[in-house]
């Protein structure tokens, strides 16, 4: 019933829409065509269907092309591009040539290019410019071939870029696939340039201060007991570095007292590259763990040993080796703390490989992002490993300070600073807690705490 100027009229049934919700008539899913049935073919077909759209394939063979996504079309090419105005190329280069007499069913189409080529200068021109030539009545766009079929097919499409480009930057897009690990170079360039000067560091310490001051060939520590000090300095060096650039944005931000203004380029790729340091700060830490297990079973190892224990015996069969308490609860806490450290280490490398990281939820991915204390755990392991050497004169050999303690420099101070910027974020939640504490008590408990 429905009033009109104040009276009541009852609303007539043929006026009342009788369709129920949701039931009105869904638009028909845009058709698009894939050429090329092989795996990138079939995983695009199967990422676009799972995307809503209707996909058709066109084939040489429609008949005897293998398997292809359920919901899918197959039919020959010509019949396949007059179905859909968007047509993805999903064949080599080399294979080109049935698209050249194809070029009037084509033109009009929008064709992207996915071809990419094993290495770079192989053809004098792009092969987006190249296809172009063949269909000149085709609109030819150059993109999605940083996308492999793997990726498409297991969906680890979190974090992908997927470009979009005209024919003129088709020859740079084609060459990005061909570049190896480009976010690994940064990383890298600083793991070589810190290992090469532990190592050069050490043997002018170690080796060449024995060899001259004392008189001894130590040479072989080059091998084991050099490596097993170069490998965990810098991976600790280099999981600090992971963790450095957001303690510099932090305070940039709080200097100019907004998030919203860019980074210095330069932060701006180091922290796009934190990952990839991460990852190697954990494979230098599996050789440290490695070198640590075989330590016992080294000649010179097992040679001082039994010579500490004859030599003992000499002097006095009767009287027991001494046993330092303090000794060993530096040497066990150092142990426990190596092994924690190594597992979060671990922990962290795991829960950033993207089939791991995808797979959890935000609440539990933040749970086990536990960085900043897998670097305080391996920082502390590192302090118990000097113990009570750095007031030992005779640690200083020429007068220059050991490994480890110019690998505690770094992550010293990234935990430091991370700790002065954190002040303020507590200080404030405090506050904030207090205030609403004060605002949920009564009057007379508000005087009682002020007189306090």
């Amino acid at each position: 019933m429905t009033v009109v100027n104040g009276t009541s009229e009852m609303m007539k049934p043929e006026s009342v829409s009788l369709h129920p919700l949701g039931a009105a008539a869904a638009p028909v899913p845009e058709m698009l065509c894939i050429f090329g049935t092989g795996d990138l073919g079939r995983s695009l077909g199967l990422r676009l269907l799972q995307s809503g759209y209707r996909v058709v394939y066109g084939s040489r063979r429609p008949h005897s092309c293998g398997p292809l996504p359920q919901g899918s079309q197959v039919m020959s090419h010509e019949a396949a591009a007059q179905t859909a105005s968007l047509i993805f190329i999903c064949v080599h280069r080399e294979h080109y040539g049935f698209l050249e007499t194809m070029a009037p069913p084509l033109a009009g189409k929008v064709l992207v290019d996915l071809s990419n080529n094993l290495k770079k200068g192989i053809y004098p021109e792009p092969n987006a410019a190249y296809l172009q030539r063949l269909v000149p009545g085709a609109a030819v766009v150059k993109g999605l071939n940083t996308l492999s079929a793997w990726a498409l097919q297991n969906g680890l499409l979190a974090g992908k870029q997927v470009y979009l480009w005209s024919l003129s930057a088709a020859g740079e897009l084609e060459d990005f696939p061909l570049q190896l690990f480009p976010e690994c170079r940064l990383p890298l360039r600083v793991a070589v340039g810190l290992t090469a000067f532990f190592f050069f560091y050490l043997v002018i310490r170690d080796v060449i201060y024995g060899y001259v001051e004392q008189d001894k060939d130590i040479s072989y520590r080059i091998m084991v007991s050099l490596a097993n000090k170069v490998f965990p300095s810098v991976s600790l060096i280099m999981l600090a570095l992971c963790y450095l650039p957001g303690v510099i944005a932090a305070v940039l931000q709080l200097y100019r007292g907004t998030k919203y203004r860019r980074f210095p380029d330069w932060l701006d790729r180091w922290m796009l590259c934190r990952k990839q340091m991460g990852l190697i700060a954990l494979g230098l830490a599996f050789l440290h763990v490695i070198h640590t297990f075989m330590t016992p079973t080294r000649y010179s190892v097992r040679h001082k040993l039994i010579t500490l224990v004859v030599d003992e015996m000499k002097n006095n069969k009767t009287t027991p080796f001494y046993f330092d308490n303090t000794e060993a609860w530096g040497q066990d806490s150092f142990y426990a703390l190596g092994i924690l450290g190594f597992f979060l280490y671990v922990l962290l490398g795991i829960t950033s490989l993207p089939s791991v990281g995808g797979s959890l939820s935000w609440r539990e991915f933040n749970f086990i992002q536990l960085g900043h204390l897998t670097l305080f755990i391996c920082t502390a392991h590192g302090y118990i490993y000097g113990w009570n050497k750095f007031l030992r004169p005779s640690t200083y050999k020429w007068y220059t300070p050991p490994g480890y303690m110019l690998c505690l420099i770094v992550p010293s101070v990234v935990l430091v600073l991370n700790a002065l910027v954190l002040l303020p974020c507590v200080d404030r939640t405090l506050t904030r807690i207090r205030q609403g504490w004060e605002r949920n008590q009564p009057t007379e408990e508000i005087g009682k705490v002020t007189n306090l």
